[in-house]
């Protein structure tokens, strides 16, 4: 696939100013390897999440000697950090977006959770860029006929960015990489799912438990490219692609005991690969151990569904259906909020996908 577009260029320079609020995901089947540019070395399956997102603008000039200048604001505050970042993010789509050369871009972001929450703001970040910029070319140079064509494309240049962050470009259960009988399913853009879902996963809660707020001290890029030399990397990947068929399977029927046993499976098998390769890291704390503990107690007296995943830190995501909200909620308040940092807890829920800011 090739949106390399040498013809988007303009002939009177604009200006304006586009915005997009994009969500988070929390992969259910995880992808923990890359191959090429930014594909995944197994598919995986996410659910796309409703309060955890990241809102940008987009303030775009006419720029100097066909230079881009690239200016990024966190919160309002200038972050030349992330600047760089998304600076080396366009030098890889600017095959795709000819015209980012002729403008200056001052970038606005916020997001509605805190930083360092476990929560993938590279995801909602990145997605929420991609279709700002998607948006510039739809709006200067018509270059989509239709939503879907859009979308795609979003998510094709937000896999450049951060490779989850294609899962981002849409609402609910999303699937990203080529997998066995998933028509439409793709190594370079994330596949939303709308057919065989039970009810009783379209309102799914996620409540994130904060369990340490610093920075993580191993990038996901390391961690994927450690799987190159990981030993059981083949069996991991192999592996991958039976329990996205087994996911696949549990939530058209409904069974929240093999959805269950399927995601915290996939949790521990990805920190299990960060723990087996050369350099071996542990990005899990001992109150992690002590939630997933509590967790399986409480599953096991209660018969409440509530299970947990993790993303590449200690931060704990509980997932249950909205019909125990309250059970759960109470079990968090009572026993587990101790081992949180100041007693932070984010309640969310699967959510719709991402919406245009109106400016």
């Amino acid at each position: 696939m090739n949106y390399e577009s040498p013809k988007l260029i303009f002939k009177n320079i604009p200006s304006g100013k586009i915005g997009w609020c994009s969500p988070s995901n929390i992969a259910l089947v995880k992808y923990w390897g890359k191959k090429g540019l930014q594909l995944p070395s197994n598919p995986s399956l996410s659910f796309t999440l409703n309060k955890s997102q990241t809102e940008t603008i987009i303030d775009f000039s006419p720029a100097e000697n066909n230079k881009c200048n690239i200016s990024f604001f966190l919160e309002g505050i200038p972050n030349t950090k992330f600047a760089e970042k998304i600076s080396g993010f366009f030098s890889r789509i600017i095959n795709i977006f000819p015209f980012l050369d002729q403008l200056d871009i001052k970038i606005y972001s916020k997001n509605t959770f805190p930083h360092s929450a476990g929560i993938a703001s590279s995801a909602s970040g990145m997605s929420a860029l991609a279709l700002a910029l998607c948006d510039i070319e739809n709006q200067y140079f018509e270059s989509f006929s239709t939503e879907k064509e859009f979308f795609r494309k979003a998510s094709y240049v937000a896999r450049l960015g951060s490779g989850s962050a294609c899962r981002s470009i849409y609402g609910g259960l999303v699937n990203w990489g080529k997998a066995e009988g998933i028509n439409n399913s793709s190594d370079y853009f994330g596949h939303e799912i709308r057919d065989n879902i039970n009810p009783v996963f379209e309102d799914f809660q996620d409540s994130i438990l904060i369990i340490d707020a610093g920075q993580k001290k191993v990038s996901s890029t390391i961690g994927h490219n450690l799987m190159k030399t990981n030993p059981f990397s083949s069996g991991r990947f192999i592996q991958a692609n039976k329990n996205l068929q087994s996911l696949l399977s549990a939530v058209k029927y409904g069974d929240l005991e093999e959805f269950v046993r399927i995601v915290e499976l996939e949790a521990l098998t990805l920190h299990s690969m960060m723990m087996t390769s050369s350099p071996y890291f542990l990005l899990m704390k001992p109150q992690t151990i002590s939630v997933i503990e509590k967790i399986w107690e409480y599953r096991k007296e209660t018969n409440v569904p509530v299970c947990f995943t993790l993303d590449a830190g200690p931060n704990i995501h509980m997932l249950y259906p909205y019909d125990y909200k309250e059970r759960v909620i109470d079990f968090i308040n009572t026993e587990l909020i101790k081992y949180t940092v100041n007693n932070s807890v984010i309640h969310d829920r699967v959510g719709s996908g991402p919406a245009k800011i109106a400016i």
